[in-house]
Order: structure tokens, then C-alpha cells, then sequence
């Protein structure tokens, strides 16, 4: 179902942060968390994102005093339905900011719209390089993750062990294509070989046994699936009831998350690796971040995008107060130029820059899924394997082709 004007106002309800001061001056600064709040990527993004920016929001206003309200909305994996959501939030609702925007190519298409209107795009969860590369926005911003990053430390690590022959199952959308390129950039590069791929229509398939029969005849020594959230997990599911991983097959998750390690349980996925650029339990900053915005996630996991949504909500921000709130109001631009030259710093991802390209610099985490006699609790799932530095985990600035940086 669409999401109507008094659906998206009843979401934020309870979140305006305001004071008397702020009202007089037009009303508390108004960002909208453009997520996937009824779909495949929900458990991975959704209220978990919501989460996030709203916990940045409130520990901003609390040390500013600075007004600031969070909405939410459901793009549907549809780039028309986000579209539409972006345009109403901008020109009726006085929306400065979109944060999240999981699926690529709905983040494409709103950065544009963004673009247009000189408004800001706080992109966690949209993972396409083209974000930043080709498609790129002066106006927009990738902080969480990337494809090349994923590509890198889970694609290297696996031809590293002689996992050298690959097919691909991927999600026929901006994403899907992304990591797949990426990975198999790796994986030759490392001196391994495509020998093939399968795309499958997204959002619409929950059945991937002839996509898995296709791979399986290949022969390939690794299946790389370039999918996330409940494609993943349905992937990896019937792969192993196909017996597919006791012939020795390996499957590569290609973006696999916390979420999905808990939601398969230790006996299924131990062992699998995956990277990612934040986990609860690797220090003493992400364990406070953790506790402090546990309340709000009800009982799950505090993930990626929970935590990507707040390090960007939190440094936009920082360079709103900074650059003067009239100010960022009048042009998302300043405000987007204001965060790359602020450093950031937050409990979640610790410091680190913002390249000129709009891609934020984060180290990539290689991650091993724990056995059962290792975990300590119920989201104690992951170990670290190795770390890929934040430079070398983002693909160089001269590679990307993005239109307005010079190199």
C-alpha cells in the first residue's frame, strides 16, 4: 500500500525535538528516514535505521539545543514510490534531509530529486559504487558501505583459501549489479574465474532453486551471492537443503549482516564469512552506542544501518550547527560541502573523513560467523578475522568517474 501524507506525519509523532525558539524560526529541522519498512531489506534497514537517526537526533538536540524532528517512510523497493515520497517530503512537508535509502536504485533515483531541489541524501543503506562513481551527486552522501568494499574483503578472502571458480546469483537491480562487477573484479584479478551468473527479478522471488541448479552445473568451486536480507537467507536455506554445501561447494555472502547470522542460528551459518564496516561488540564505543540505543530496537540487534543512519544523521548535524541553520536550510549543497570538510566522530564508526566524491572512508570488517560453543549470548555471533584499512577499503577516488571530482 502507498504511503499517504498523514501516514508519513503519524510516523514521526512524539519525535519533534522543539523549542519555543526553533518554532519562531520556522519550525524544528525536519529529516526523513526513506527506508524498507514492509520488504526484503526490512530486518536489515527499516525501523532499525529509524532507530538510529532518531537516537543521533535526540542526543543532538539534548547537547544543543537544537530542534529536530525524524519521519519515516516505505519506498517499497520502488523507485516511483520513493520518488513520489522524496518529492512530497521536500515540497510539502519542509523535509531537508533523506537518510538511509537501502536499494540503489531508489537512492538514484531520489538523489536526483535531491539534487534538483538543493536538498541533502544521508545515504546507509544504498550500497551501489555508481552512488559515487558515474551517478554521483554533489548533494549526496555514502557513509555505511559499499559494494567495492563487500567485494574486497569477502571476494579476496575467499580466492585467498582456493576458492579460485565462481558463479553468481544476483539481484537484478542497481545493487545486485554492483557487487557482482565488483566481486569478479577481485576474484580475476586474484587469479580466479567467473564462470558464469543468474539474475533473478527483485523484489519478486522468494524461490531460488533453478537459479541454485544453474550454479550447481557450472561447477563452480564458490556461488557468490550477490543479494541481501531475506534473499540471502532464503539462498543460503535452500542451497543447503539442495545438499549443495556438502558436495563442497562454498557459498559467498556477499552482504551478509549480524541479521542474518541470528536469523539463521549458529548451527546454520557458522563459519561463513562476510564484511561489514560496524559490529556491536568490536569495541568499547560501538558497545555504548549499542546500549544507548537499545531501547529502541526492541529486542533486536543493533546493526549497520542502525548505526550508518546515526554516524550521518549525527554529522549533518554537527555541519548544520556549524554552517548556521538558516543557512543549511537555504542550500543542501553548503551543508554537504560543510561535512566533507568537518573530520566525523561517533561512538559507532569512531573517526574517519568524508572524500570528495561523497563516499565516507570506513575501515571494512572481515567477519566469521561463531560455532554454537563459541557464542557467549544470544547476539554474540561474530569474530574478527582481519581489517582492511578505511583507504583501501573505499575504491580509489581517480577510479570512480564521478562527474564533479577532479583527480
Amino acid at each position: 500500500m502507498p504511503l499517504h501524507r498523514r501516514d508519513v506525519l503519524l510516523a514521526g509523532s512524539g519525535l519533534a525535538l522543539a523549542g519555543g525558539r526553533a518554532r519562531a524560526q520556522g519550525g524544528p529541522l525536519r529529516l526523513g528516514v526513506l527506508t524498507d519498512m514492509s520488504g526484503p531489506y526490512r530486518d536489515l534497514t527499516g525501523p532499525g535505521s529509524f532507530a538510529g537517526a532518531r537516537q543521533a537526533a535526540e542526543e543532538f538536540s539534548a547537547a544543543t539545543g537544537m530542534a529536530v524532528e525524524v519521519i519515516v517512510g516505505d519506498h517499497q523497493n520502488k523507485p516511483d514510490v520513493g520518488a513520489n515520497i522524496a518529492r512530497q517530503w521536500f515540497d510539502r512537508e519542509g523535509v531537508e534531509a533523506l537518510v538511509d535509502l537501502p536499494n540503489s536504485a531508489v537512492a538514484l533515483a531520489v538523489s536526483g530529486i535531491a539534487r534538483e531541489k538543493n536538498k541533502v541524501v544521508l545515504g546507509s543503506g544504498v550500497g551501489s559504487t555508481v552512488f559515487t562513481g558515474a551517478q554521483c551527486s554533489p548533494n549526496s552522501i555514502q557513509f555505511t558501505y559499499d559494494t567495492y568494499m563487500l567485494a574486497k574483503g569477502t571476494g579476496d578472502a575467499l580466492v585467498k583459501q582456493g576458492a579460485d571458480s565462481w558463479f553468481f546469483i544476483t539481484a537484478d537491480y542497481a545493487f545486485g549489479h554492483a557487487l557482482q562487477a565488483d566481486t569478479s573484479r577481485f576474484v580475476e584479478a586474484a587469479g580466479g574465474k567467473v564462470l558464469g551468473a543468474t539474475r533473478y527479478p527483485f523484489p519478486a522471488t522468494t524461490d531460488f532453486s533453478s537459479f541454485l541448479l544453474q550454479a550447481q552445473s557450472s561447477r563452480a568451486k564458490v556461488i557468490g551471492l550477490a543479494n541481501a536480507g531475506a534473499d540471502l537467507i532464503n539462498c543460503i536455506k535452500q542451497a543447503r537443503e539442495f545438499g549443495l554445501l556438502r558436495s563442497g561447494v562454498k557459498l559467498a555472502c556477499l552482504l551478509m549482516t549480524v541479521v542474518d547470522s541470528i536469523a539463521l542460528g549458529l548451527p546454520e551459518a557458522q563459519g561463513l564469512l562476510m564484511t561489514e564496516s560496524f559490529y556491536w561488540d568490536l569495541n568499547d564505543r560501538t558497545r555504548a552506542f549499542a546500549e544507548r540505543v537499545k531501547g529502541k530496537r526492541q529486542g533486536a540487534v543493533v546493526h549497520a544501518s542502525c548505526a550508518g543512519c546515526y554516524g550521518v544523521t549525527l554529522h549533518y548535524l554537527k555541519a548544520v550547527k556549524d554552517l548556521g541553520l538558516e543557512r543549511a536550510r537555504a542550500s543542501g549543497l553548503e551543508v554537504v560541502n560543510r561535512m566533507k570538510a568537518m573530520p566525523t566522530d561517533d561512538d559507532a564508526f569512531g573517526p574517519g573523513r568524508i572524500r570528495e566524491d561523497g563516499r565516507k572512508l570506513t575501515p571494512g570488517y572481515l567477519f566469521q560467523v561463531k560455532s554454537p560453543a563459541e557464542s557467549r549470548g544470544p547476539f554474540d555471533v561474530h569474530k574478527l578475522v582481519a581489517t582492511t584499512p578505511a583507504e583501501e577499503a573505499a575504491r580509489p577516488l581517480a577510479e570512480g568517474g564521478c562527474p564533479f571530482v577532479r583527480t
